[in-house]
């Protein structure tokens, strides 16, 4: 009965570039030689001859469907950490400019007297300014309550884009080992469909297959860990931009109530010469 059934499983019909890892390692060196140059492309043709079990021997070795896994996965890799790196720089490129922005405004002390500012402050302070300036005298409640709507709209916009794309990075982490695992499952069965064929169960002739297939899942391993360390950090980075964030709209909220109970003060001022006064 058993024989019987791997007979069948033997001889379930894979498509030609399945079954053929020679044809299938050809196309790929063709295409890392027109991408990358002789060069790489050398060393996987030295690697496909080669009769050692180094990593990219068994990558070669392979059929398709575990050298894809494998490219996607490396893929993966690649792009997490392009990921990291752009976000670590945007984050510090960020907090300068809120930093700076912050002790401009502090300094100032009004918001007519605050000079331009990067983004997303000089969006707070420009809201601020402009519903101040188009509630000439309505109540100063209603002002303070409609700037802090559109701060908090301002914020979460910041907030948002710091945001995008570090949702890859966690996508990446928590998917990796099970493709990996995946490719792994694949070429297990291709290795015992091997064994059927073959007839034969000598550790040399079954070891190799079982090898390659291993390597899917370290190399899947190998993807997700960094990727779920780096989303960790990345994600203590954006909380500190948010907290800047904050900070940064809290200080025009008090900054428009101060110019508010100067308005409120000086009636007889108009907007001009409350500048004045503030200077």
């Amino acid at each position: 009965m058993k024989k019987s059934v791997a007979a069948a499983f033997a001889a379930l019909p894979l498509p030609a570039y399945a079954a053929d890892v020679a044809s299938t390692n050809d196309r790929l060196i063709g295409w890392t030689q027109t991408l990358f140059g002789e060069g790489l492309a050398g060393r996987l043709r030295a690697a496909a001859a080669s009769e050692t079990l180094s990593p990219l021997a068994m990558f070669m070795d392979a059929d398709w469907v575990v050298k894809t896994v494998m490219l996607g996965l490396g893929l993966a890799s690649v792009l997490a950490w392009a990921i990291w790196a752009g976000k670590v720089v945007q984050m510090a490129r960020a907090g300068r400019r809120i930093a700076r922005g912050y002790r401009t405004l502090h300094t100032a002390a009004t918001l007519d007297a605050a000079p331009a500012t990067q983004a997303p402050l000089a969006q707070m302070i420009a809201a601020a300014r402009s519903e101040r300036d188009a509630s000439v005298g309505l109540p100063d409640a209603g002002i303070k309550e409609r700037v802090a709507n559109e701060v908090q709209r301002i914020e979460a916009g910041a907030a948002r884009a710091a945001q995008s794309g570090v949702t890859i990075l966690g996508s990446i982490g928590a998917t990796a080992p099970f493709i990996g695992l995946f490719g792994t499952v694949w070429g297990i069965m291709n290795s015992f469909i091997g064994i059927a064929e073959t007839g034969t169960t000598n550790l040399s002739v079954v070891a190799p297959g079982i090898a390659e297939a291993l390597l899917a899942t370290a190399i899947g391993l190998v993807a997700a860990i960094p990727a779920v360390l780096l989303y960790n950090h990345l994600t203590r980075l954006i909380a500190a931009h948010r907290a800047r964030l904050a900070d940064a709209a809290a200080l025009v909220e008090r900054t428009l109530s101060r110019d508010l109970d100067r308005r409120a003060s000086l009636p007889e001022l108009g907007p001009a010469r409350l500048r004045i006064v503030a200077e």
